[in-house]
């Protein structure tokens, strides 16, 4: 089976941000010359003004069986969806880009799991290099190296923070008051994956290491249950697991096809305890490559979003790697501990898995594989991708030791795993808002 893009967007020779280039801290005052480089630093920021988009903070409203039920209905929840599509179009006509990921050729690999493959034979050439230490979860950010402090404006779709009064509200044009609270912003991936790949930075002043937070984390799943399409996921990768960047971000693009990952049977596994319930539940991946938790539920969005949170701190403060996944508009978030990385380090990855150069980060483990080389996407097998996603899942052995110390850490109880009594997970539910020509199944 294969896919077919059908994009309405304009060509045009693809140019360089000025803010793209590899260049120190110091290289790039020296050229601007004070804060005429309308960047995101501090020196430009403050003075700016952006558009924004203000979401309802609706974080303790209950919601019945832990679903906001009007994911998918149309205005207002699609307004976001819209003007995100809108301006990445615009930002892809400009030529703000490395390169024009709509030429590239994707296809569903022949199988039982639908596995997706895209050919993107440039995309490890011109995208930025990993600057820091793979074997260590949690670094301090390093302001001499790239961050998205040095990139300008004009990459920046809007700001992406909480109402004021539990409305929705979009300003073309706001003033940054960056003496109250660092802005959050929603900017263009440079080196996209998808269609519509974004970055969303919380608080991008304040400059914070690549790793999870409450109130970030609660940032991304507002931008996926407010963005309401279930095309639309929103991924994090872990220093060890694949982030290329030490500064604070989650990545995000459009897919019309369900993800292998979103498919996969699960089983119950644990659940909230205590005097106060949560309604939080999480689930074990069966049948899939990678192993991993699924966590759905909460009566409320801060409850599920405090659980999945609550077990990454985990993770990270015991340098275990990790990636996530935000699917069906913020109602399921998969997190897959992984060890692909250390495993590469210690000679233990067999070299024609090494050459074909992909790095297993979230949306490879999700089931989407960027491949560089023609005869690797012309080649690809369900077998092969079986081969690498199984190089990046923790042993059993491990897997259970790690999900007994997440549920003492998150306030899970565990329950007997019946594994007859795992169910098929669908496609998600909502309805999708992406141009029907964007992608087309043949």
């Amino acid at each position: 089976m294969y896919i077919e893009r059908m994009l309405t967007i304009k060509r045009v020779p693809t140019v360089v941000s000025n803010y793209q280039e590899n260049a120190s801290s110091e290289d790039l005052e020296s050229k601007a010359g004070g804060c005429g480089r309308n960047c995101l630093g501090k020196c430009c920021l403050p003075v700016s003004k952006l558009p924004i988009y203000a979401f309802k903070n609706l974080e303790h409203e209950m919601v019945e069986n832990g679903m906001d039920l009007s994911c998918g209905k149309g205005p207002p929840m699609s307004f976001l969806n819209n003007l995100l599509l809108g301006q990445w179009e615009e930002r892809m006509s400009r030529g703000l880009f490395r390169y024009d990921v709509t030429t590239c050729e994707t296809k569903v690999i022949p199988g039982t799991y639908g596995f997706i493959a895209q050919l993107n034979e440039g995309r490890h050439l011109k995208k930025r290099a990993t600057e820091f230490r793979v074997d260590q979860v949690l670094q301090t950010f390093d302001d001499n190296k790239f961050n998205f402090t040095k990139v300008g404006q004009e990459e920046v779709l809007f700001r992406f923070e909480p109402s004021n009064d539990n409305e929705m509200h979009f300003f073309l044009s706001s003033a940054v008051d960056a003496a109250s609270v660092s802005p959050s912003v929603v900017a263009i991936n440079v080196s996209p994956i998808e269609y519509g790949h974004v970055l969303l930075i919380p608080r991008v002043l304040d400059c914070f290491p690549q790793r999870i937070d409450h109130e970030s984390f609660l940032l991304a799943l507002h931008l996926a249950r407010e963005t309401a399409d279930p095309a639309f996921r929103v991924g994090y990768n872990s220093l060890g697991a694949f982030a290329t960047i030490n500064h604070l971000h989650f990545q995000a693009y459009y897919l019309s096809l369900p993800l292998p990952i979103e498919k996969a049977s699960t089983c119950r596994l644990m659940t909230s305890k205590g005097p106060t319930n949560t309604g939080v539940m999480v689930s074990k991946l069966l049948d899939y490559p990678v192993s991993g938790l699924v966590f759905e539920g909460g009566c409320t969005l801060r409850d599920l979003s405090d659980a999945v949170s609550d077990s990454c701190v985990f993770l990270q403060n015991n340098n275990i790697p990790f990636n996530v996944l935000i699917a069906d508009c913020g109602r399921r978030i998969f997190l897959l501990p992984q060890c692909y990385a250390k495993k590469q380090a210690l000679g233990e990855v067999g070299q024609e898995l090494l050459d074909t150069q992909v790095n297993p980060a979230v949306w490879e483990i999700s089931g989407h594989i960027v491949l560089k080389r023609r005869k690797d996407y012309d080649e690809a097998s369900e077998q092969y991708v079986w081969r690498l996603l199984s190089e990046v899942s923790l042993s059993e052995k491990r897997f259970q030791e790690v999900t007994h110390f997440i549920a003492e850490a998150a306030g899970f109880s565990q329950v007997e795993v019946d594994i007859n009594a795992n169910h098929q997970r669908g496609v998600p539910r909502a309805t999708s808002h992406l141009h029907k020509d964007c992608l087309m199944q043949h």
